[in-house]
């Protein structure tokens, strides 16, 4: 039998060791298990994941400092939890470790030659791969032992990828060339064909996606071909989905659901695993091609889903004065409990990049007001030493915080160790501000020592332009560059100043560049002279007196002829970087502190930001949010977190729909509100360090108007961090739409999941932002069906219990506009009332626009009906319509959802799915 006849399967794991280890035995259900995870509203922060948990320590084996504990030493601040049902349908549970997955052995049927139909269906943990990480296996027939390659098929650059060798030991390879959207469930399916002879004289290989291996199948990228006829290798190697290779790829982690491999492309099914509907535990399960799968020692046939992941901060032990009862309560938290707990800012963009490409020295200048010299964060390079600097007075640079000021005559010096290994090229580079007129004479910018030929180089500017001078070892004057007029450097922008030479020959091949920060027009200077290059030695500077308001930073020396990466986009902070891309580039950065999944369609762009401001992590996160109007909250499955962009959140399909009069399904109470909570109609979005923008609703039943015209101002203002002023009106916009929905919040929906078993499988697969739907709500209430969004939610579980609310949002203001929808692409008009009044059966209406535009008529428009309008809360489905002029005449169709009602003369109509401009 099954839950609620018998207990609730919850587990409880600690990571003892660095090992999962079931503690289900120790952990009371005299105190249910309370679970919340994600927000309570739209508009709020995600407040960090909580459960709580009570565990039996009479025999002291939670008391972290007990050194007669099992566990002493191994559990403490921090300590790994996760809680798991078993639960709904089955899936091979893959674990990321070697030896995961399932197998078949090697069959005549398996050894395709020829083309060859590849599907995949899984819910992974991750489909990303982090910079640096070795690809993920997902299925294959291959192994090099004994040149045993026949195919393989990867997520690899977080795209499809398929790998096949013609004769077992060379390879041939395709991949994508897009990368997939991944959905917040983390389900996806992919596929791969490939056609060995494309009749062109080459092969050809097409990705597609599909929601489940069930499809509808989307072609993924564009065809990947090649020059000649391919072929497979007849291997002996078993098939296995999983861990597909025996070479060291990252193994996949989660649920595997299916797999399908066709002879021919849409050809005979030569293999066809599925693993749901299967027996929990079971040792083997067979296809319906009869081949036999057996789970790798790392690897089961499961139906066991996690409901938290997180950690366990402090283990506070209690007991009764009998001293019999001992226990500890504890509450887990996720990750953005700790994220919240520190406030060190990460450094700016440039010191975070420089650094990390290694130069021989570098002095960021980034001190605060009052320091007397800038300190370096290279090992082993002392502090550059300097005179007439007064820092932190400029932070108008994007990538940097403030940098200093320099008066006219300052003096900056530097040691620059000799490289470890010698080159025969280094590079020097500066960022500068000038303000003011530019000097007329030659002023010394930048001025440097080196080991070679020259021995002292120094670049002057001025009005005229920029000269380059180089002394020997005498101090007599040996290169003497002609002055060359370059605009636009000392212009009152940021400027990177550039300076490279290398060994070519005889010769010192050197080149001057200036790049405009932020501007991307660079120039650079190249030239010649006979000699040595040697080694830069110091950095040596004394500023012209006549140099006005000059600032400076971010001196580097270097053992390389480019540069330009290291600076590239750090130097403006990143300034129109999409939030997703920053937030994953956030996370790669600081893996070691955080993992990161982010959901987004790489076709739809999330919104573009500006500069990237030194901040603690988990507030650059949450700005990128903002400013998105996505929704950051913590991964179930492990201690990450996890961002879907605001685009996935549009027009969803219902993850899950509960009907009211099914017992169990909707649990009381439900009580809908209208209230002003949420209401917000007149809004002001601001650009960090730029302008603003306000949007106001000034007529309607949520305008700003008096009661009862309006609802009164409701106003609000927010700043965001945005790339460019084009932005604010747009956002403002959006706002100022979900601000003022005219719909009742059903702030929560309970579900009683052991009143109503069936729908627990729905709710293991429900992630934060995904949409919900009501039905066969009481006659009471406004007709429904009611879409609602999931912010979050909290759960109560015990033996025979398991009680779920969620916090919901309305999901009307998501539904927007598509290009060409016969529902959602239509435009409304400007205002239309009924020309007379209609019985609660009249089969036809008199409609008149004002002031116009007029709705279109049957004759010129046939394929545009039917479609519905709303008329006193009645939805009612124009079918045909005649007349040319702004008075219609409409055949309908009465009582859509519900309402019989008659209407008078001067009702109001409008479109029931109003077109919604998306953000």
């Amino acid at each position: 039998m099954a839950f609620p006849q018998t207990p609730l399967d919850v587990r409880t794991e600690l990571q003892i060791g660095g090992v999962w280890t079931d503690v289900t035995a120790d952990c009371y259900t005299r105190s249910p298990i309370g679970i919340e995870c994600g927000r309570s509203e739209e508009s709020a922060r995600t407040n960090p994941s909580r459960a709580s948990l009570e565990f039996n320590n009479r025999l002291g084996k939670y008391s972290p400092r007990n050194p007669l504990s099992p566990y002493y030493g191994l559990i403490g601040r921090n300590t790994p939890v996760q809680v798991s049902v078993q639960s709904g349908d089955t899936f091979l549970r893959v674990t990321g470790q070697n030896n995961t997955g399932a197998a078949t052995p090697d069959t005549g049927a398996l050894d395709i030659t020829g083309d060859i139909d590849i599907r995949f269906d899984a819910t992974l943990d991750s489909w990303v791969t982090l910079p640096g990480a070795q690809p993920t296996d997902l299925t294959g027939k291959f192994s090099t032992a004994g040149n045993q390659r026949s195919w393989m098929f990867q997520q690899r650059l977080n795209r499809p990828y398929l790998e096949w060798s013609p004769d077992g030991s060379t390879a041939v390879s395709a991949l994508c060339t897009a990368i997939p959207a991944v959905p917040p469930s983390r389900r996806m399916a992919w596929r791969v064909t490939l056609d060995v002879n494309n009749g062109a004289g080459g092969w050809t290989v097409l990705f597609y996606t599909a929601p489940t291996i069930a499809g509808p199948w989307t072609q993924l990228g564009d065809p990947v071909t090649g020059a000649g006829v391919t072929s497979i290798f007849n291997s002996s190697t078993s098939l296995v989905v999983g861990d597909a290779t025996n070479l060291g790829y990252t193994k996949p982690s989660g649920q595997v659901h299916a797999l399908e491999l066709r002879n021919g492309i849409g050809g005979t099914l030569v293999a066809a695993p599925v693993f749901s509907g299967q027996t929990p535990g079971a040792p083997s399960i067979t296809d319906s091609t009869g081949k036999v799968w057996t789970p790798a020692v790392n690897a089961s046939i499961s139906n066991r889903n996690k409901l938290f992941s997180g950690v366990i901060s402090s283990w506070p032990t209690r007991w009764d004065v009998s001293g019999r009862d001992v226990w500890v309560s504890v509450e887990a938290s996720g990750t953005l409990r700790r994220l919240g707990q520190g406030t060190k800012a990460l450094a700016s963009t440039l010191r975070r990049r420089l650094a990390s490409y290694s130069p021989l020295a570098y002095w960021p200048c980034e001190e605060d007001d009052g320091a007397s010299q800038a300190y370096s964060p290279i090992t082993g390079v002392a502090p550059l030493a300097v005179t007439g600097f007064d820092f932190g007075q400029d932070d108008s640079l994007g990538g940097s915080a403030a940098l200093p000021s320099v008066a006219p005559g300052g003096t900056l010096r530097g040691r620059v160790p000799t490289p470890a290994v010698a080159t025969n090229v280094w590079a020097l580079c500066m960022i500068y501000r000038i303000d003011g007129t530019p000097p007329v004479a030659e002023q010394e910018m930048l001025s440097w020592t080196a080991t070679g030929t020259i021995r002292r180089w120094r670049i002057t500017m001025g009005t005229s332009g920029v000269h380059l001078l180089g002394y020997d070892a005498t101090g007599a004057l040996y290169l003497d560059s002609a002055i060359a007029p370059i605009s636009g450097t000392l212009d009152g922008d940021w400027h990177r100043l550039e300076f490279t030479a290398q060994q070519s020959g005889g010769n010192i091949s050197y080149t001057i560049g200036w790049t405009r920060i932020g501007g991307g027009s660079t120039v650079s200077l190249p030239g010649s002279i006979a000699g040595t290059v040697g080694a830069v030695t110091q950095v040596d500077t004394t500023f012209g007196p006549g140099i006005p308001g000059i600032r400076v930073g971010h001196i580097t020396a270097w053992s390389a002829a480019s540069i330009a990466a290291a600076y590239d986009s750090a130097d403006h902070g990143f300034t129109g970087e999409t939030a997703t891309t920053r937030m994953a580039r956030l996370a790669t950065e600081e893996s070691r502190t955080v993992a990161l999944s982010v959901y987004t369609d790489p076709a739809a762009p999330s919104a573009a930001l500006g500069a990237q401001r030194p901040a603690d992590l988990l507030t650059l996160l949450q700005d990128c949010a903002d400013a998105d109007g996505g929704i950051l909250y913590e991964s179930k499955v492990d201690a990450s977190l996890a961002y879907r962009d605001l685009r996935t959140l549009y027009n969803q399909t219902p993850r899950m729909t509960l009907s009211y009069t099914a017992e169990g399904e909707i649990g009381p109470p439900l009580e809908p509100i209208d209230d002003d909570q949420k209401s917000r109609n007149d809004i002001t979005v601001t650009r960090s360090a730029g302008s603003s923008a306000r949007s106001v609703q000034e007529t309607g039943p949520m305008s700003t108007a008096a009661p009862p015209n309006g609802i009164g101002v409701y106003d609000d203002s927010v700043t965001l961090n945005l790339a460019d002023d084009s932005q604010p009106p747009q956002i403002a916009g959006w706002r100022l739409h979900l601000g003022t929905w005219d719909e009742a919040r059903y702030p929560s929906v309970r579900l009683m999941l052991h009143a109503a078993p069936h729908l627990i499988p729905a709710f293991l697969g429900l992630t934060v932002g995904d949409r919900i739907r009501l039905t066969n709500l009481p006659a009471w209430l406004p007709p429904g069906p009611v879409d609602l969004i999931v912010q979050g939610w909290s759960q109560v579980l015990d033996l025979y219990t398991w009680d779920v609310v969620l916090n919901c949002t309305p999901a009307g203001p998501w539904n927007v506009g598509v290009l060409n929808d016969s529902e959602r692409g239509r435009l409304d008009t400007d205002g239309c009332t009924l020309g007379a009044g209609v019985s609660a059966s009249a089969t036809s209406m008199t409609l008149v626009s004002s002031p116009g535009p007029r709705w279109i008529d049957t004759a010129g428009f046939p394929t545009e009906f039917p479609f519905d309008v709303l008329i006193g809360g009645e939805q009612v489905r124009i079918t045909a319509m005649s007349g040319t002029t702004l008075t219609q005449t409409a055949t309908v169709v009465r009582s859509i959802n519900g309402i019989v009602k008659a209407h008078s003369t001067g009702a109001a109509v409008a479109l029931a799915q109003p077109l919604v401009l998306a953000l």
